[in-house]
């Protein structure tokens, strides 16, 4: 059987982190404990991985992060530049070079570890949730690579930092129940799309919290653009019983909702109101205002530039997840004052 850092660790009675701080050869380790270390790993027979004698020596100084470029909306949206210069901020005073990478859809997982981390291209890896996958988790994994997930991942004990679209669903819903509004729609998004299943989840909670009834017809699946945003909410409010209120997925469900409601004439606020995920790109230039739910995408990728640089410092560390808290924003477009006096 391979002798591991943990039983080397064991061995030496000394934490994982210390031993790969000595393989490392750590100015913070003592010449006492590196050598004590060093004679059970010459004792056990225990050899380094190449990966892992690469990283030792870092001489690429490069972090990769993927995207999938078969998936437009991904490297298109405003919130991935946000995030890789989130990213870039963090990681260029430490001299890396950020490599943008495209995932191959016929085969991520072999294509990744080939291309990238086995060819030592890169010290360390960032990707989202939805690239990830648990055969990729296991290779990297196994061979010691540090990489985190911005998004959270569950099927695997991995490394992530994600914002809290669970809590911001609850946000959003609860803010349009505090002003008044008793019915409220849930339009945007795929069901099985994991942020979309967090951002209903809080909309579904902030409804049991409030002892209100969860209506199935309520939820307008779809892609989350200003075309589906139009026609779900112009259907919605034509239907026998409109709804009040609708939270939406991102600002595009939003404008569209914004259109259907001034093509029937109905105002906003007052008889409608309409909150929203995501604060870019038209929140404060709508008319009126849009509600929404900011998320610094710019924080998301300074936190996991911040995240994978203490596991390239230290790839012993144990995994570690963080959800970070949305700012909710209220604008007109929610606003319940003017509902009596029609």
């Amino acid at each position: 059987m391979k002798v591991t850092i943990q039983d080397i660790a064991k061995a030496a009675n000394v934490a994982k982190s210390t031993v790969s701080k000595v393989l490392n050869d750590s100015p913070k380790i003592s010449r006492e404990t590196k050598e004590r270390v060093r004679e059970i790993m010459r004792q056990m027979n225990y050899t380094p991985s190449s990966i892992a004698t690469r990283l030792a020596k870092r001489s690429s100084r490069n972090i990769g992060l993927l995207i999938d470029m078969t998936h437009e909306s991904e490297y298109m949206n405003p919130f991935f530049y946000n995030i890789m210069v989130g990213i870039e901020s963090v990681i260029g005073p430490q001299t890396y070079e950020l490599t943008i990478a495209n995932v191959q859809p016929n085969d991520p997982e072999r294509d990744i570890m080939n291309r990238l981390v086995r060819s030592g291209r890169i010290d360390g890896l960032i990707t989202n949730n939805v690239i990830l996958n648990d055969g990729m988790v296991d290779s990297l994994t196994e061979l010691g690579f540090p990489f985190v997930s911005m998004g959270e991942y569950e099927s695997r004990n991995v490394p992530w930092v994600d914002y809290d679209n669970e809590a911001g669903g609850a946000m959003l819903t609860g803010h349009l129940l505090a002003q008044g509004y008793a019915d409220i729609a849930f339009v945007g998004g795929e069901s099985g799309e994991k942020i979309y299943e967090k951002r209903h989840r809080g909309y579904a909670e902030a409804h049991r919290k409030a002892s209100l009834p969860l209506r199935g017809e309520r939820t307008v699946n779809g892609v989350a653009d200003e075309n589906h945003g139009y026609r779900s909410t112009l259907e919605l409010l034509q239907s026998d019983r409109p709804p009040d209120a609708v939270v939406c997925m991102n600002n595009y469900v939003a404008f569209g909702a914004l259109k259907a409601a001034e093509q029937l004439g109905i105002p906003i606020p007052g008889r409608f109101g309409i909150a929203t995920f995501d604060d870019f790109p038209f929140s404060p230039y709508t008319n009126p205002p849009l509600t929404s739910l900011f998320i610094h995408t710019f924080e998301l990728g300074a936190t996991a530039g911040r995240m994978l640089l203490e596991r390239i410092d230290d790839p012993a560390l144990p995994s570690s997840s963080l959800l970070l808290q949305p700012e909710l924003i209220v604008r007109r477009s929610t606003e319940r004052i003017e509902a009596g006096r029609e």
